[in-house]
């Protein structure tokens, strides 16, 4: 996955968004307001945060090389997850639905 699916997938999401609060490195799709992504744009490999249940959290870390503590993020809700090919492209994308579905969970009436 490179930043351009990794943009389609998030942009695809019902009423996200995309913006670069944080200057012109950070790519950040929110919905409802809420941030459910970060993507670094300067980062080598391709590297994103996505909020992330505690305890799935401290399993996934665990479990895979590639997945950290958020980076400037609380660590307990946040994941930094490094695309370096040892994730499939649906790992990713189910992290990035578990994130947004964390965002949105309790919106819906």
């Amino acid at each position: 996955m490179d930043i351009e699916q990794l943009r389609d997938y998030c942009i695809a999401k019902p009423g996200a968004e995309e913006c670069f609060p944080f200057g012109p490195e950070t790519l950040v799709f929110k919905v409802d307001g809420k941030i459910f992504l970060l993507a670094s744009l300067n980062s080598q490999p391709l590297q994103f945060n996505a909020k992330c249940d505690p305890e799935k959290a401290i399993e996934l870390r665990e479990q895979y090389a590639s997945i950290l503590p958020g980076y400037h993020m609380n660590k307990k809700l946040w994941n930094t997850v490094i695309i370096d090919g040892s994730l499939s492209s649906q790992q990713l994308r189910d992290l990035v639905d578990h994130s947004y579905e964390l965002v949105t969970k309790g919106k819906k009436k």
